[in-house]
């Protein structure tokens, strides 16, 4: 069986890699592009440090600041509107995974038109939209390398899969000095959130020699790694390990697909505006104990890759040390339950049954190794509500 890869036209990776932004947009034909970013990103100064680049460079640029995290339909409107009223042939999405997935879906519908819901999966969107340059400012998403894009519909609390090929960008530029000023609860949500993008990837029923060689690569990155970025965030090694870490395991979920934990994740952040990174990260050890009994060999070699395993250790061994060190990775990047959270016991287990639901129509549980009935899920989302 052969696996189609899909990769971004162009990508330039390391230290100082967005300031060949003006470069990378001339290589492409553009010259009035729209920046699409948040309101940090103006504060910070990064977005002003890109327009002055551009500027330098005789191209002249626009910017859309209000996107939002966990975006919605609503959030990402006025930006479709500048580019349906505006001149643009191209889009620079700076930012984490919210501003990319926003820059996604603004550049399908400014282009295409229509709503949000109408490019929800199982739809595949293969039209291309304005060409779309990311820049990630954290090391987690991978939405810079990914055909995906999540937005919610605020109407119905339901946070949509979009997938295709029109939402792949042409280029990704992966600086990891830009994540230098990121705090520290930031730096743990997003590279637990890329983690487990690389063990979902190795696990997945859609997994291909190509996938399992990025997956483990980036565990091998991600994993020794997380604990220094989180307590040094100064500490360029680390950081630059965590951003391409990161990429690949972009690269990996993004032609394996994801599994169980983003299908329950998806839901949790919806309902109770959990970030998405933290919500993946309360249900890693729960799901992984689930699901180990149906591939037990393979989530043994991400406990190797991850280094918490010996070769030698046997399977059985090896994944008890996996479990024991996402448990351990929790408790020391301060990842609370969804009590400590804040969020009201009764309205999330009356919520159950519905986030059982929408996480199935998502399609994800369905690449997972131990695919979960209904039922499960319910029994799933039980047990991360009642774990320490």
């Amino acid at each position: 069986m052969s696996h189609r890869i899909v990769l971004p036209r162009l990508m330039e990776i390391g230290a100082g890699a967005s300031q060949q932004l003006a470069a990378v947009l001339r290589s492409l034909g553009c010259s009035r592009p729209l920046i699409v970013t948040d309101r940090m990103m103006v504060e910070l100064g990064y977005a002003g440090r890109l327009a002055e680049q551009l500027e330098q460079a005789g191209i002249a640029s626009r910017c859309f600041a209000d996107t939002e995290p966990e975006p919605t339909a609503a959030s990402i409107r006025a930006g479709v509107q500048m580019v349906r009223e505006g001149d643009f042939d191209s889009i620079v999405a700076l930012g984490g995974g919210s501003p990319i997935d926003s820059a996604k879906a603004i550049g399908i519908l400014g282009k295409f038109g229509g709503e949000m819901r109408d490019y929800r999966f199982p739809r595949d969107v293969s039209d291309a939209g304005l060409p779309l340059i990311a820049i990630p400012t954290t090391a987690g998403t991978g939405s810079e390398v990914t055909r995906f894009t999540i937005i919610t519909d605020e109407t119905s609390d339901e946070k949509m899969l979009c997938a295709g090929l029109g939402f792949m960008p042409v280029a990704a530029l992966i600086d990891y000095e830009l994540t230098l000023s990121l705090p520290p609860r930031v730096t743990a949500d997003t590279g637990i959130d890329a983690l487990t993008h690389a063990i979902e990837a190795y696990v997945s029923r859609k997994a291909s020699l190509y996938s399992d060689a990025q997956a483990l690569e980036a565990m091998r990155l991600l994993a020794p790694n997380l604990r220094s970025a989180f307590h040094e965030p100064r500490n360029l090694a680390a950081r630059e390990a965590m951003m391409l870490g990161a990429t690949l395991a972009g690269i990996a979920f993004s032609n394996a697909s994801v599994a169980l934990v983003h299908g329950m994740s998806r839901p949790i952040g919806a309902f109770f505006h959990v970030p998405h990174g933290l919500s993946n990260a309360m249900l890693l050890p729960a799901v992984t104990a689930f699901s180990i009994p149906a591939a037990p060999e393979r989530y043994a070699d991400c406990a190797r890759a991850m280094g918490v395993a010996s070769e030698g250790d046997s399977v059985e061994t090896a994944n008890d040390k996996l479990l024991t060190e996402l448990r351990a990775l929790n408790q020391e990047l301060q990842v609370p339950s969804p009590a400590q959270f804040g969020i009201a016991r009764e309205r999330f287990f009356e919520l159950r049954e519905t986030m059982a639901r929408q996480a199935l129509a998502s399609g994800s549980p369905g690449n997972n190794p131990r695919v979960p009935s209904e039922a499960e899920i319910i029994d799933l989302y039980e047990t991360v509500w009642n774990q320490e």
